[in-house]
C-alpha cells in the first residue's frame, strides 16, 4: 500500500536508536570483556580492534560458572530458583487478574488497567523503599501478622530472607506480566468458551482445553518480559536483604563493576549472562514466528 522508501523512512529513527543504544553498548561490553587492564591504574582497557581480542576474562568467568564448581555458579543457581519461584507466583497472580480484566470486566476494566499502570509511574526505587517501611520489625505488615501469631514479635523480614527477595521480585515486576497477558487475552474469542460449554465441557476442562492453550503466547511474552530483566536485577536484593547469602547474578556483577581492579571480570560476566539470556528467549521466538505462520494461513 506505501513505496518502500516511505517504510524505510519511518524504521530508520529505530534502527538507529537500536545501532546507537543498543548494538554500539553491547559491542563496547565485549570489547571491555576480551581487552586487557592498565597494569598502573588498573582500570580495563578496550580492544576495540577484534584481532587483539583475548578470552581470558571470559575463560576465568566460564570457569567459575562450570556446574557443581566455582562460586559464581552457586549464585547463578541461586538466582535461577528465584526467578523460577517468582515466575510461579507472578503467574498464579497475574494470571486471574489479566482474565478477569480481559474477559469478565465490564465497566470496571478501565480502572484494573489504570490500577495496574499506576505502579509503573513511581520510581522503581521509591515502591522498593515502601516496602522497606512496610516490611522493618515496627512496619505494618508486623503489625498484622505478629497479633494473628503468624510470624514472631520484632520478626525482621529484611535480614537476609529469600522469601522477602522473591517476594520484592514478584511485586517489582508483576505488572510487566499482566500486560501483555492481558493484551493477549483481550483478544480472545469468548465463542469458543460457550462452544464448550455447548459439547459438555466443564469449567476445569474448558480452562485446561480451550483457555490456557490459547493464552499461551500471552504467558510466554509476559514470562520473557518479566524473566530476563529478573536476571539482571540486583538493586531489589541490596535493598531487601544486601546480605551475601541471598546475593544474585546482578548483585555479582554490579560488586565486581564497582571495583577497580574487577570492571573487567563485571564486562566478562555480564557477557556471559547476554549469551545465556539469549539462549532462553529462542524458544519464545521460535514459538512466536510459529503462531504468526499460524495466523497468517
Amino acid at each position: 500500500m506505501y513505496p518502500r522508501r516511505y517504510l524505510i523512512a519511518l524504521g530508520l529513527p529505530g534502527l538507529i536508536w537500536v545501532a546507537m543504544f543498543v548494538t554500539v553498548a553491547l559491542y563496547a561490553l565485549v570489547a571491555i570483556a576480551v581487552g586487557g587492564v592498565d597494569p598502573l591504574l588498573l582500570t580495563p582497557v578496550p580492544a576495540w580492534n577484534p584481532l587483539h581480542w583475548s578470552s581470558s576474562w571470559l575463560t576465568s568467568v566460564g570457569t567459575d560458572l562450570k556446574p557443581f564448581s566455582g562460586p559464581d555458579w552457586v549464585v547463578f543457581q541461586r538466582t535461577s530458583i528465584y526467578i523460577a519461584v517468582a515466575l510461579a507466583g507472578s503467574i498464579l497472580i497475574g494470571y486471574p487478574v489479566a482474565y478477569y480484566a480481559a474477559v469478565c470486566a465490564k465497566r470496571s476494566k478501565g480502572l484494573i488497567l489504570a490500577l495496574l499502570v499506576a505502579p509503573l509511574v513511581v520510581s522503581y526505587m521509591l515502591r522498593m523503599l515502601a516496602w522497606v517501611g512496610l516490611l522493618s520489625p515496627g512496619g505494618w505488615v508486623n503489625a498484622v501478622l505478629v497479633p494473628l501469631h503468624i510470624v514472631p514479635s520484632q520478626f525482621d523480614w529484611l535480614s537476609g530472607r529469600p522469601v522477602t527477595v522473591v517476594c520484592g521480585l514478584i511485586y517489582g515486576w508483576i505488572p510487566y506480566f499482566i500486560i501483555p497477558l492481558y493484551a493477549s487475552l483481550a483478544r480472545f474469542d469468548t465463542r469458543y468458551l460457550e462452544a464448550a460449554r455447548d459439547l459438555g465441557a466443564g469449567g476445569l476442562q474448558t480452562f485446561l482445553h480451550v483457555t490456557l492453550p490459547m493464552s499461551k503466547q500471552g504467558i510466554l511474552a509476559g514470562t520473557v518480559v518479566v524473566a530476563l530483566p529478573m536476571f539482571g536485577d540486583f538493586f531489589t536484593n541490596g535493598l531487601l536483604s544486601g546480605v551475601g547469602s541471598t546475593a544474585m547474578v546482578g548483585t555479582l556483577i554490579n560488586t565486581y563493576a564497582q571495583s577497580q581492579t574487577d570492571q573487567a571480570l563485571a564486562a566478562a560476566g555480564a557477557v556471559w549472562l547476554t549469551v545465556f539470556l539469549a539462549i532462553l528467549l529462542l524458544p519464545y521466538l521460535r514459538s512466536s514466528a510459529r503462531a504468526t505462520r499460524e495466523v497468517a494461513r
